[in-house]
């Protein structure tokens, strides 16, 4: 069996949890994170451990810093096959090491590693390096390879793996008989929670008694509370802080659509796919969101969902009206976005292409 080494900057954001699922790949997993070039390595901590003696060694080569000797030591050390990298960044800053080792790499790109205009440009060099050295590159929507292909990656090494959700999403059972609209997700420029309350607020005018829940957490919740105070809509708009899975899972069950109002940010910041996006679809409700990155092509506009372009807050609100009007229009699109869902984005599917391009790796 492979050993694929994980790299990640995070040890476990509740938002990536993606790359938690990436653990289950079929091969034995080294999951090393903390850093761009990782620091620490799950269930053995940190990595920067050298005796003395060793520490002079690496100083006197001058070839690494302590820091990717360390990770290069590790690799080394573990015996480990081939590398998939999360995030651009994270395979620029530690190519120098996998490159040494002469180890295959995957690269899987997110969202803001390919949009962020600071961020392509600080790495616009070594993604070329990264690029022409990679096996293959993991985008996750049709519009994240274009801009990879962009930024001169070659097309043939791009393979598309869209997200799946939990499959345990799948079990909720929506009533679709209240007016609770939900919306999950970081408080971050790029899924813009003020413009879905701005649209909200035209709901409320028509429907006093309509509810919106916020589950998340980021630098906009305290100037989106200020929003609802000011449009004096705290009866309304209740903020949840961050949710597990299971609390989730229970508020999908009690509302009639999912909401949220992605948009490209003004430092160039984008989605990829929304992991609770096709969290809602899974478990059975309809979608309103906006014409952004990866959302059109998993969201099929009044087929399991309800899209406007970014910005036009008049028309999201018209669409969660509707919903509130048109009996069994919730359950109608609700129903076809499930089965999409567990037709073409199970995370099974996700899973088995990222395995696919570690089978098929170079010796």
């Amino acid at each position: 069996m492979k050993t694929l080494a994980i790299f990640s900057p995070n040890k476990n954001v509740y938002s990536e949890t993606f790359i938690k699922a990436h653990k289950n790949l079929p091969f034995n997993i080294k999951y090393y994170y903390n850093g761009l070039i990782p620091g620490e390595v799950e269930g053995q901590g940190s990595l920067c451990r050298f005796s003395i003696k060793e520490r002079i060694e690496k100083r006197i080569r001058k070839q690494f810093t302590l820091r990717q000797y360390a990770l290069l030591y590790s690799l080394k050390r573990e015996k480990v096959d081939c590398v998939l990298a999360e995030y651009g960044p994270t395979a620029g800053e530690s190519l120098s090491v996998i490159k040494h080792l002469k180890l295959p790499l995957i690269v899987h790109f997110h969202g803001y590693d390919a949009s962020v205009t600071s961020v392509i440009e600080k790495y616009k060099n070594s993604y070329k390096e990264v690029f022409d050295y990679a096996d293959s590159i993991i985008a996750v929507s049709k519009k994240m390879k274009e801009a990879l292909i962009r930024l001169d990656c070659d097309e043939r090494k791009i393979t598309i793996s869209t997200y799946g959700p939990d499959s345990t999403f799948l079990n909720n059972r929506p009533e679709y008989n209240n007016r609770q609209f939900v919306s999950v997700g970081r408080f971050v420029e790029k899924k813009a929670p003020h413009l879905t309350i701005l649209a909200f607020k035209k709901v409320v005018e028509e429907f006093p008694d309509a509810k919106l829940v916020m589950a998340g957490d980021g630098k906009l919740l305290n100037i989106c509370k200020e929003l609802v105070r000011g449009l004096n809509l705290e009866n309304n708009i209740e903020f949840k802080g961050i949710c597990n899975s299971e609390e989730i899972k229970e508020l999908f069950a009690g509302s009639i659509a999912y909401v949220q109002h992605s948009i490209v940010a003004e430092n160039g910041d984008s989605e990829g796919t929304p992991v609770a996006i096709l969290e809602a679809q899974a478990a059975g409700l309809p979608v309103i969101s906006t014409y952004h990155a990866g959302i059109p092509e998993v969201v099929i506009h009044n087929e399991t969902g309800l899209l406007v372009q970014e910005y036009d807050i008049t028309g999201m609100g018209q669409h969660m009206i509707r919903v509130l009007k048109e009996n069994s229009l919730a359950q109608k699109l609700g129903q076809a976005g499930r089965e999409r869902i567990q037709q073409s984005f199970t995370m099974k599917d996700h899973l088995k292409k990222i395995e696919h391009c570690i089978n098929n790796l170079r010796n």
